[in-house]
């Protein structure tokens, strides 16, 4: 009973090195990986980069490869491409994006920037201690005045009024704010 498998009858003696074997091996299953690998990538270009690079694999290792094992030889071998793929754009998205961060800022941006950093720094450090932790606790760490005041062990007015002060202080020092 002949087959109607497209790999025809494989014999003891055909091995994937054959031209024959290989030939019948691509044509049964490109169509059915590419597809997978198209599927999975959603880019029809690397699919088909990945479907050749898969069977020029094979046939480097058709010696090693029986023609009953090629068909899992090839998914596997596209499969890992897809994921060594995946893999490194993650890594070239996460490079990328700490790049953009920096290089789409002009120099001058930078010096301004810089230069302000610089300016609060220098008008933070000549505040007052109690108007400086009151500033700090409620613009860098969020603190309402009800939870610095039961911190600072004062009343919120008192808060309120060292934030006020704080405030007048820091614009007058730094122009812009």
């Amino acid at each position: 009973m002949a087959k109607t498998n497209t790999l025809l009858e494989i014999k003891d003696n055909d091995n994937v090195c054959k031209e024959e074997v290989f030939s019948n091996i691509f044509k049964a299953n490109s169509k059915t990986i590419f597809n997978y690998i198209y599927y999975k990538f959603g880019n029809e270009e690397k699919a088909h980069d990945a479907v050749q690079e898969a069977f020029v694999r094979l046939w480097e290792n058709c010696a090693k490869v029986k023609p009953e094992k090629a068909k899992s030889f090839v998914y596997t071998v596209a499969n890992n491409l897809y994921l060594n793929v995946i893999k490194a754009e993650k890594v070239r998205l996460k490079y990328a994006d700490k790049n953009l961060k920096t290089t789409n800022e002009s120099p001058e941006f930078i010096m301004e920037e810089n230069e302000f950093r610089d300016k609060l720094n220098s008008a933070l450090e000549n505040l007052p201690e109690n108007q400086r932790v009151t500033f700090l606790l409620n613009r860098v760490d969020g603190k309402k005045y009800k939870e610095i005041a039961a911190i600072e062990g004062v009343s919120v007015k008192a808060i309120e009024k060292r934030m006020h002060l704080a405030l007048k202080n820091l614009r007058e020092k730094i122009d812009g704010i």
